[in-house]
């Protein structure tokens, strides 16, 4: 088992920048894929960015070009970097972990909520 533990959310104005951590409990030797997700409320959960074992990345259109992710493998750690943040990007953030195809693992949400 493997716990994924989120941090980095809050208020920010918009315009502003923040970056979301997730924190494996453990060293993961394999690596499917992983992803921050998010849902907004009254909405379903969307993918907003993820990266593959091999390290290719992909995007959701409404963040291209102002979102990041990025992995450290030494730290267990996966990022977001987001900045020129709208209001639309208020939601609860997630990670997920997925070791194969069958197997994921997710963490319990950061809430960012980008409001003047």
């Amino acid at each position: 088992q493997v716990q994924l533990v989120e941090s980095g959310g809050g208020l920010v104005q918009p315009g502003g920048s923040l970056r979301l951590s997730c924190a494996a409990s453990r060293s993961i030797f394999r690596i499917y894929y992983m992803g921050w997700y998010r849902q907004a409320p009254g909405k379903q959960r969307e993918l907003a960015a993820g990266i593959t074992s091999g390290g290719s990345k992909n995007y959701a259109d409404s963040v291209k070009g102002r979102f990041t992710i990025s992995r450290d493998s030494g730290k267990n750690t996966l990022y977001l970097q987001m900045n020129s943040l709208k209001p639309e990007d208020t939601a609860v953030y997630y990670c997920k972990l997925a070791t194969s195809p069958q197997d994921e693992y997710w963490g319990q949400g950061t809430q960012v909520i980008v409001s003047s």
